[in-house]
């Protein structure tokens, strides 16, 4: 199913005014954080992202609690449960955070916001994953908590912190940005190792972040998005992949030059890519999407603005 906006080309000014001064105000913190040495001024990140603490009683009908994995690399998930959902066979949503790989987490307020939201309108068990982050920690660190989640749920799947409602057999697997682009790799690493327990049917990739080294149409056109450029996609990109790497790196450009995964050979889970229309890596995003309907099931969605 394909479903593109009328108007793709719209501009900042159409977006509903919430969303303009929040992504502006994000958009600003994370240029003022960059240093020109390629670190974070993590000080300076903070006082912007603001945290919102587990709550184990119901908040708008959804009650949330954190999980450690591996206390030593802060890796954890929060889980947000419906509190009015007693059905049975209660499907799993595994969630990756976007923020360019290097910023945000799991406990973000707009993070929090919106898995809360999700799990609310969908009646799902969302399981939000808070890993490493850029340029203190490169790749593959990301890649390997959120497989290392994914493992952890699969070792534990009769433990008291899941519901026993939950199917984990009807397990999606998600992300914005670059928590999309987390989605597609730690799926291919999930295909490849064989989960007992856990059940891929689903991935969803929202306007996720991938690129190369070739300029497209739409890094040139769309200049006045909020929060991102191709500048900023250039600096991000510098400090998550190793030390030497260009953008045609696998794990920026899947299906690039140095392209190694073959997700042919793997059983994918069908999957949805959402391309944004007011973001500079729209083409990219059009590039996966096409390069996967031949290994598997895809749906594409091409909207203005994710609300």
């Amino acid at each position: 199913m394909y479903k593109m906006s009328n108007n793709p080309t719209s501009k900042f000014q159409d977006v509903p005014w919430k969303h303009r001064f929040f992504s502006s105000m994000i958009g600003f913190a994370v240029n003022f954080s960059r240093r020109s040495d390629g670190t974070i001024n993590r000080y300076i990140m903070n006082l912007f992202d603001f945290k919102a603490p587990p709550s184990q009683q119901p908040f708008d009908g959804v009650k949330t609690s954190d999980t450690v994995v591996d206390a030593t690399r802060n890796l954890y998930f929060r889980l947000f449960l419906p509190s009015l959902n007693q059905d049975d066979d209660v499907p799993v949503i595994v969630y990756f955070h976007g923020g360019g790989f290097a910023y945000l987490s799991a406990s973000s307020i707009p993070c929090d916001d919106f898995c809360r939201r999700l799990c609310k309108k969908t009646g799902a068990v969302i399981i939000s994953v808070n890993y490493r982050l850029a340029p203190e920690h490169k790749y593959p660190s990301q890649y390997d908590d959120g497989f290392d989640v994914l493992k952890f749920i699969d070792d534990n799947a009769n433990a008291k912190n899941l519901p026993l409602n939950v199917n984990l057999k009807q397990c999606f697997i998600a992300g914005d940005s670059a928590g999309g682009n987390l989605a597609h790799h730690v799926a291919v690493k999930a295909c490849e190792y064989g989960l007992r327990n856990v059940k891929l049917i689903g991935l969803i990739a929202i306007q996720p972040f991938f690129g190369g080294e070739e300029r497209t149409e739409s890094g040139t056109r769309i200049v006045d998005a909020p929060m991102i450029s191709v500048k900023g996609t250039d600096w991000l990109w510098k400090a998550f992949l190793p030390e030497g790497s260009d953008r045609n790196h696998p794990a920026c450009n899947v299906f690039g030059p140095k392209s190694v995964d073959d997700i042919s050979r793997l059983k994918f889970p069908a999957t949805m890519v959402v391309v944004g229309g007011f973001d500079p890596m729209h083409d990219w995003q059009i590039r996966l999407s096409n390069g996967i309907p031949k290994y598997y099931e895809l749906n594409r969605c091409i909207s203005k603005w994710l609300g």
